[in-house]
């Protein structure tokens, strides 16, 4: 099986996105191209309808993130299913907008593979938690009450993986993770994707750690988000966003001593300051990072928000020669999961 030589060394994932873009100041026209012109709700801060109306804003990202050192790039499709697409009106557009984001990064990746083989670049189809959550109520005085249901979810999910895994993802990324129930439904998605295909990729996911308490926004433990999801057959399993790398250590210590598969990072680069603007210099991030590298705590890391190709340059300046975090051997403790983890055994 390739796994992309994990076993001998840790691949470096490229940053964010979305602060990228944002730091471009682009217009409301910009966003709507002629396409979206009269479209009747404003476009800006729609990142994924770039992949049609500004495609050379995405490439150059890409590019910059792949001249960086990044082994892996992400499709800028982050909120391209119908759920969060419908907030703008282009919720009839999402096949196409993943299949424009899959080729812009595949074309890119391919270029930068052809130029060293020996550094290979792949391409990760970014999914994230849309902007409903399955398990909590949206009204304060109606516990029981949901925004959306698991088929909901699994069925824009489920249109989204079959346009990326059509057009040349070689990883579906389901990143940000804070609800689990969301996840799961993502994961039920993927196998029902890898049947309409007839193709199958590699699943990767990523939670968000909501607070200090070290759990998820719908309330899971690290230890319980993982019992939640072992069943599927992942690639990796990784924190990103939350806080900075120095906060989100230990956390992630947790989670690589139990992970079943490879184990992924990609933290902000600090926390927003009053302004909104992440106050992380590549360096002191780095130095950061260095931590879990000595600690094989990864296997492959990068950066979220606020992070740039500096940033991952930086990062991957500290990967040679560093110790490699080994999978562990399969788990057959019996284990079930609420919001805590419970371990059956016999006694």
């Amino acid at each position: 099986m390739n796994n992309w030589g994990l076993e001998n060394r840790i691949l470096l994932l490229d940053g964010a996105m979305g602060t990228m873009i944002q730091q471009l100041n682009l217009t409301d026209s910009d966003y709507r191209g002629k396409r979206y012109a009269q479209n009747p709700i404003p476009q800006k801060g729609n990142n994924d309808i770039l992949c049609l109306t500004r495609p050379d804003v995405i490439e150059n990202i890409h590019r910059q993130y792949l001249e960086a050192g990044a082994d892996i790039i992400e499709t800028c499709t982050f909120n391209a299913q119908r759920i969060s697409m419908s907030d703008y009106g282009t919720e009839d557009d999402v096949v196409e907008i993943n299949r424009s984001a899959v080729k812009i990064a595949r074309r890119l990746a391919d270029e930068f593979t052809n130029q060293n083989p020996l550094k290979p670049r792949y391409v990760a189809g970014s999914i994230g938690p849309t902007n409903k959550t399955a398990s909590i109520s949206p009204d304060i005085n109606n516990p029981a009450a949901r925004a959306i249901s698991f088929d909901q979810l699994a069925e824009a999910y489920h249109e989204q993986m079959c346009a990326l895994i059509e057009s040349g993802v070689d990883a579906l990324f389901i990143e940000t993770i804070f609800d689990t129930l969301n996840a799961k439904a993502a994961i039920y998605a993927t196998e029902k994707a890898f049947q309409t295909t007839k193709k199958r990729v590699k699943i990767m996911l990523s939670a968000t750690v909501a607070d200090v308490s070290g759990r998820t926004l719908s309330g899971q433990t690290i230890q319980a988000f993982v019992a939640s999801v072992a069943h599927a057959n992942l690639f990796s399993i990784g924190l990103n966003c939350s806080f900075g790398a120095k906060d989100l250590k230990p956390y992630l210590k947790t989670l690589s001593e139990i992970a079943p598969c490879f184990v992924s990072a990609h933290p902000n680069a600090g926390l927003p300051n009053q302004f909104g603007q992440y106050n992380e210099t590549p360096e002191s991030m780095a130095r950061q990072i260095d931590e879990y590298l000595n600690e094989k705590l990864v296997n492959i890391i990068g950066g979220c928000c606020g992070t740039t190709p500096k940033h991952i340059e930086a990062i991957g300046n500290l990967l040679p020669n560093k110790p490699i975090r080994k999978n562990l051997s399969h788990n057959h403790d019996f284990i079930v999961a609420g919001l805590d983890a419970l371990k059956i055994e016999q006694e």
